[in-house]
């Protein structure tokens, strides 16, 4: 529990830094333009999002994970949203360690 409360705050913070891209266009253009490392879908997204996102991120070969529901996403970095992509290589890397331990 205490790795994802770590890994929501890091993604506070890497919002306030102006790393994540939000949304689920927004982040389906990234990932086709290999601007983003990770992509954060919410584990309570539709089963039609996640195969959209999962079968876009196998393709690119963009790393995709789901450690947290929407309200947890939302509340990490103030906006209403199920599907975040980090933008940022450092912030990606520590978000799958704190997320793999």
């Amino acid at each position: 529990m205490e790795n994802k409360q770590r890994f929501l705050n890091l993604l506070g913070l890497a919002m306030k830094a102006g790393k994540l891209v939000t949304g689920e266009e927004t982040t389906l253009q990234s990932v086709r333009k290999n601007t983003i490392n990770l992509v954060i879908l919410a584990s309570d997204a539709s089963e039609n999002t996640e195969k959209k996102m999962r079968d876009k991120c196998h393709s690119y070969h963009t790393k995709l994970i789901s450690p947290c529901t929407s309200a947890e996403l939302s509340s990490a970095i103030g906006k209403n949203r199920m599907i975040v992509g980090v933008c940022d290589t450092g912030f990606s890397r520590k978000m799958c360690e704190l997320m793999t331990e």
